[in-house]
């Protein structure tokens, strides 16, 4: 009789590690894709400024009409690892879907009459597609500094007639810049 409950236990025992096996198989998988890719450059981009979402302040129509501007706020694109050897400087070029002023990026959502201006380190408009003035750069992590600000839009006067302010409509809005580096 000792030997049935004896096999009896071992079998229990057996079926409940397989049940709990069978359980831990199945609590949850996934896959993790990593993406990237190697430059030909003397500097790495932080994955924080290769992606990066600058907040914007909330802006009173009012301080955008007739071409008004909004406080810059602040951003920049940090470098890791920099080697630079002979080259101790590097510029941005911005590019984007660009608003009735082509310097400019449009602005999508339901705000409406104005659009977003990049400028380099001393507060200069960047035009679109242009390359900032060179920054200097240090080995090691470094990085670029801009900054951001909304500009109300105008309609172009004739000759030296000065422009017309465009309404500005309240809401939210959303708008992309590409980058490209140059190193010198």
């Amino acid at each position: 009789m000792k030997v049935k409950t004896l096999a009896g236990a071992i079998m229990a025992v057996s079926l409940a590690t397989a049940s709990v096996a069978a359980m831990a198989v199945d609590q949850g998988k996934g896959v993790i894709t990593f993406k990237g890719s190697i430059i030909d450059a003397p500097c790495s981009i932080a994955q924080e400024s290769q992606y990066q979402t600058i907040e914007m302040n909330q802006v009173a129509n009012v301080a955008l009409k007739n071409g008004g501007k909004s406080s810059p706020t602040p951003f920049k694109i940090e470098l890791r690892g920099c080697d630079l050897g002979a080259m101790k400087s590097a510029t941005a070029t911005f590019t984007g879907s660009p608003a009735s002023n082509p310097d400019l990026l449009a602005i999508k959502g339901s705000a409406r009459g104005a659009s977003l201006a990049i400028a380099d380190h001393n507060g200069e408009l960047i035009k679109l597609g242009t390359a900032s003035p060179a920054q200097t750069l240090s080995n090691g992590d470094t990085f670029l500094s801009y900054s951001a600000y909304l500009q109300g839009d105008t309609i172009a006067g004739v000759g030296d007639a000065p422009g017309t302010s465009v309404d500005i409509t309240p809401g939210d809005f959303e708008t992309f810049a590409n980058f490209t580096l140059a190193y010198q």
